[in-house]
Order: C-alpha cells, then structure tokens, then sequence
C-alpha cells in the first residue's frame, strides 16, 4: 500500500535505556573467545541494555516521553495522540496507552492506541498518527516505541542471546499546514509469521496457569514456548527479497533517485544483513547509517534509537531528507521518506532502577 502523508512533521526524538550492559563477547562459557570476535564481526554487535524485570517497556518510553515534552516545552495538555508501538504490553487487559495517557498526564480527549508491531512498528505508527492529526482537529501527536525483547530468550540460546536489547523512544509529531509531504509505502506476508515467532501466552497457546498442575513435560513445553524462535536464513532472504523493493518503491512514490536523500535508516536488524541490503539497493555507505554495537537490534525502537544515538548534531542542524524503514516480524515492512530538523537535538538518557512503575494496577 502506498500513502501520502501531508502537513505533519517530526518535531524531535528522545530515547531511554537502562544502564545495565551486557555482552557476549564478556559473558564466561557462553562463546570461546573466537567464536564471540565471529559474531561480533558478523552482526556488529558487542554488547546491549538489559531492562531490569521489575520494569516495563512503558516505563522506558514514559521517561523518554516526559524528557521530551520538557525539552520541546510542550504542556501535556496539547497532546492530542498516542500510539505505543511494542510487543511487550503491561498487561492483557487495558492497552497499555491507556494507563500511558494517565501517566504523562494528557487530557482525556487524547486518542491512544497500542499496535503490536515490532520491526516495522516505528514506520507504520508514524504514519497512522499522521493520519488521525490530518483527519481531525488535532495538533500534536506521541509515537512511543519500546520493547523488552531480551525476556522472549533462552539463556542458552547461541542463536539470539548476542542480538537483542531494550530500549524505549518517544518521537513528537506536530501538525504543520505548511511542511511538505511524506510518502510512504506498506506491505503484509503473514506466510512468514513461523519465522519470528513467540509461540505461547496469547490465546492459542495460553500460558495462564491451569486448575490442574502440568507435567513437568507440559512445563517445559510452554517454557520454550514462551521464548522467542528466529529462523535466521529465512529473515535473511526476506529481507534480501523484499527490502531493496520497499525502497525502490518508496523513491517512485517520492518521485526522487537514491542520491536526493540524505540518510537511510533502516531497522538494525544486525550489520551482516544491513550491509548486504544496502550494497543491493545501491545506497552509498556515506549515506546509511548502520548503529548495531552498543544496543544490538531493540526491535520497533531501533530506527529512531540509531537517530538517537548517531544523528545529533545532523537533524539539530538543517533540514534533511530520509528515509526511514522497518522489516521483520510478521512478515511486516515499510518505508517513509519524509523531511526532518532542524529539531530539538535527539539525545538518549538512562532509566534508573528506582524509576516508579506507576502500573495502576494493584498487583
């Protein structure tokens, strides 16, 4: 599906993870130490932030929330939508935008939302708050992005333990009657959905417990259920598939070549697959940025963390074009070539171990 996005804008950007490091490559008995340089040198990724389990993917995306609406000097009060992007809910019951609206304190005419994507999930909220602002009298708008994806692995898991890290984004949309278009492309192959994959805790394969103990064979069972399975050859060649195609298709829709942007950013999946995507679509290495080391992939939050992170001082300064996209879980892909700064300068804070929770509900 193609969209056209008129008259809303990034106003600025904010990430938050935890302080706590953790690294493969330091971690005893887990890799010899040739193994460990291997996949170092193959994923790009040397260590990640680990959230603490009395913590929640809303609370990073709170704390990065209310560090922005200060820095931009914007009243909770005239943020008119949220949308948290995760795969991580506080609960099953309410959506966690909700209990979010209460603790950033914005009005109760606010829109909010939860959409359960992952890879993919950044682009595609972007634009459905750009969409809710252009169609009604809204004016202001929270993406928040945050998942805790290092509790869906088995502590023994060689093929997932090095990738994953947490992390929580909060990006302010603003409406704008004179910025110009963004364009954006979306596609959906639910025949992928095996291949990234958490099989238990919805209702398929409940993991609520049973009147009736289980076995301790129906135990493990659901332990390993509940852990997240990656086939890595097959992400491999959907990405190589549909990817270099997403942004071929974002560009005619954008009417530009490759060489009228100024910075790709892409879902730091890991650095192997970034590199081969972009030698097949032909972006210059100047041009795409790749930011894998310091917090491996951090699912929907990976895109603007990288921004976060390694574009400071570039979106502070100027206005730039770029393109932005998302692919993996789900199948699930898309791209956004939009305008972007000059804007507060996007930074990253640490959420500390005594952050209040504030759950609301009585646990």
């Amino acid at each position: 599906m193609e969209a056209v996005i008129r008259s809303v804008k990034i106003a600025g950007m904010q990430g938050a993870v935890p302080p706590h490091r953790h690294s493969f490559v330091e971690t005893p008995g887990l890799f010899t130490q040739e193994e460990a340089d291997k996949i170092y040198a193959s994923t790009g990724i040397h260590s990640r932030r680990i959230l603490p389990k009395h913590l929640c993917a809303s609370d990073m995306c709170i704390a990065a929330a209310q560090t922005l609406l200060k820095r931009l000097d914007w009243d909770p009060s005239s943020v008119d939508v949220l949308i948290y992007v995760s795969q991580d809910a506080d609960y099953a019951l309410p959506a966690t935008a909700c209990l979010m609206q209460h603790r950033l304190g914005l009005p109760q005419s606010a829109a909010c939302l939860d959409v359960s994507l992952g890879c993919s999930g950044f682009v595609y909220a972007t634009w459905i708050a750009s969409q809710l602002l252009n169609s009604s009298s809204g004016q202001r708008a929270l993406v928040l992005c945050g998942d805790t994806s290092s509790r869906h692995l088995l502590p023994d898991d060689r093929g997932t333990l090095p990738l994953f890290g947490d992390a929580g984004v909060a990006t302010a949309l603003q409406y704008d009657e004179n910025w110009p278009n963004s364009y954006a492309v979306f596609g959906t192959d639910g025949t992928g959905g095996q291949h990234i994959a958490v099989k238990a805790g919805g209702r398929r394969v409940p993991n609520m417990p049973e009147l009736e103990p289980r076995s301790k064979e129906e135990e493990l069972q659901l332990y390993q259920d509940s852990r997240l399975s990656l086939n890595g050859a097959a992400v491999f060649s959907f990405t190589l598939k549909v990817v270099p195609k997403l942004i071929k298709d974002t560009l005619a829709l954008a009417k530009i070549e490759a060489d009228s942007l100024d910075m790709v950013v892409m879902h730091q999946a890991n650095q192997f697959i970034l590199e081969h995507l972009r030698k097949k679509a032909q972006v210059p290495a100047d041009k795409y940025l790749i930011d894998m080391k310091d917090f491996g992939n951090t699912s929907s939050a990976s895109v603007p963390l990288a921004i976060c992170h390694k574009l400071t001082d570039f979106f502070s300064h100027g206005t730039h074009k770029v393109m932005l996209g998302g692919f993996g879980v789900g199948w699930s892909w898309g791209a956004i070539i939009t305008d972007i700064g000059p804007i507060v300068a996007p930074e990253i804070i640490e959420i500390q171990d005594d952050f209040e929770p504030l759950a609301l509900i009585q646990q």
